[in-house]
């Protein structure tokens, strides 16, 4: 095709034009009119926008920090409470929204000076008495009595989470969007901050939380102020504190990594052969996924009848149950929840639709595990997941792609799993073990997403993998597995 070619001089003309419109546009006037634009206040935006939970998470700002201080009083029972907050405006504030369910509010100020709140269903609305330039730092304080009672039902696991009491006190289960429940806070997995804990209980309960104690006070009338720092930042998801009459039990793991478990008095017997498996189960992982990535570890007993696990950041709850039956079913528990440590506690996740990139690897490890040390075959339980993987397809949604209310379902363990199997079978143990570790040493300590992994992958294996893993991870059915032409999947049942 022939191309036209202006004249030199039209050219000249042209590009003269051009200057005079551009200097126009970006003269002084222009400048002005762009940063009075970007220096006028706006709210905030009222949630991320994550497809499953649009509402949880907040905009205009990042947490750069908060301090709960609690004055714990007893099961049941209302307390008073308050959370502080350092942030940094990432836009010119004119209001900002918290995430924060129920407990009755009493004040909120901002720097030190009272603001103006509404409520909208789990939104706290703050209006300062000045609105907040964009870089710059504040501090949000609000007080509030906090409701132990407060549970939520999730529908997808049919388990409760929030506040869950135990005979003398509490445990936390945040997990998905319920540490709006307990503490006003930015809630969404992407959205992590170092947490301080100062915790106020009566003289014969003990106080624990995610990382150290770094003080243990004592106060009138008997009572005590336990203090604990997160020492990383904490997805609210994540965070754990527990209330009760325990034994703090004192160990020590690989390389003298200290190991902390929380258990009630009279469970410390029966738990103790299970639990003494950490330091095995921590050597193990760090074989396959690298050096641990916090300060500490350990393991909280809840003396409830709760019905899953949780892999909070530094010290993982594991019901009573958990550690009460089998070897091999107290390991798969244990395992499952220490390699959420590495991956969906340092490596977070960015977005809800990446939680196959936690449960499943956690739910691969274990897997892996418990086949070495007395469990059933890895194999045969990816075949039997290979099996359902359209149904679960079909009711749960993709791995990468769950519909709410689907999220904490089969597919997004083993069934997510499975698609980490079926890349170690496309590329080799040898590759595969390597994009995992590239996987960690990459994004440790900060959160990504599904592109990212399939990016490293990519990368590491020295070929394009998106074509590979996209549709396993969002196909509407379950592609061939390499390496087993015999694997067959079962239709789907509808109605």
């Amino acid at each position: 095709m022939r191309t036209y070619r202006p004249s030199h001089r039209s050219t000249r003309l042209t590009l003269a034009a051009a200057i005079t419109v551009v200097a126009a546009l970006t003269g002084p006037a222009a400048v002005s009119r762009a940063a009075d634009t970007a220096d006028t206040p706006s709210p905030g935006a009222p949630g991320l926008g994550d497809p499953l939970f649009p509402l949880d998470g907040n905009g205009g700002y990042t947490v750069r920090h908060y301090t709960l201080d609690f004055d714990w009083q007893a099961p049941r029972t209302p307390f008073a409470a308050s959370t502080t907050i350092r942030a940094t405006a990432t836009q010119a504030l004119s209001r900002f929204n918290l995430d924060f369910a129920g407990n009755e509010l009493h004040t909120v100020t901002v720097d030190g000076r009272a603001a103006q709140t509404s409520r909208d269903g789990d939104e706290l609305i703050v209006t300062p008495k000045s609105p907040i330039p964009k870089g710059s730092s504040f501090t949000v304080k609000v007080g509030y009595t906090a409701d132990p009672t407060q549970v939520r039902h999730r529908d997808d696991a049919i388990e409760d989470y929030g506040w869950i009491p135990t005979p003398d006190g509490t445990v936390l289960y945040p997990q998905p969007n319920g540490a709006k429940m307990i503490f006003p806070s930015d809630d969404h997995p992407s959205r992590r901050a170092p947490i301080t804990f100062r915790v106020t209980t009566p003289g014969d309960l003990t106080a624990v939380a995610n990382g150290r104690l770094v003080d243990r006070t004592a106060q009138p009338g008997g009572r005590v102020r336990w203090t604990y720092d997160s020492e990383q930042p904490v997805a609210t998801q994540l965070a754990q504190l527990a209330i009760g009459k325990f034994r703090l039990i004192d160990s020590k793991g690989p390389g003298g990594l200290p190991l902390r478990d929380v258990v009630p008095d009279d469970l410390v017997a029966p738990t103790k052969q299970y639990r003494d498996l950490t330091p095995d189960h921590l050597a193990w992982l760090e074989q396959k996924l690298g050096p641990y990535p916090f300060n500490r570890y350990g393991v909280l007993v809840g003396d409830t009848d709760l019905g899953v696990a949780l892999e909070t950041q530094t010290l993982s709850l594991l019901p009573k149950a958990d550690l009460l039956g089998t070897k091999v079913d107290a390991e798969r528990n244990m395992v499952h929840e220490l390699v959420h440590q590495w991956l969906g506690d340092s490596v977070g996740i960015a977005r809800w639709s990446d939680l196959w990139l936690s449960e499943g690897h956690a739910r691969f490890y274990e897997r892996m595990y418990s086949e070495e040390h007395g469990g059933d075959s890895f194999e045969a339980a990816m075949k039997t997941a290979y099996e359902n993987h359209d149904q679960w397809r079909h009711d749960y949604g993709a791995p990468a792609e769950p519909t709410e209310p689907n999220l904490f379902k089969r597919m997004r363990y083993d069934g997510s799993a499975l698609v980490l199997y079926a890349l170690r079978e496309e590329v080799g143990a040898g590759t595969f073990q390597k994009i995992e570790r590239a996987w960690i040493g990459r994004y440790s300590g900060r959160t990504a997403s599904t592109a990212d992994y399939i990016a490293v992958a990519s990368r590491v294996a020295g070929r394009d993998l998106s074509g590979f893993l996209r549709p396993w991870l969002y196909g509407g059915s379950t592609p061939a597995m390499p390496g087993h032409p015999d694997w067959v999947v079962n239709p789907v049942v509808t109605g």
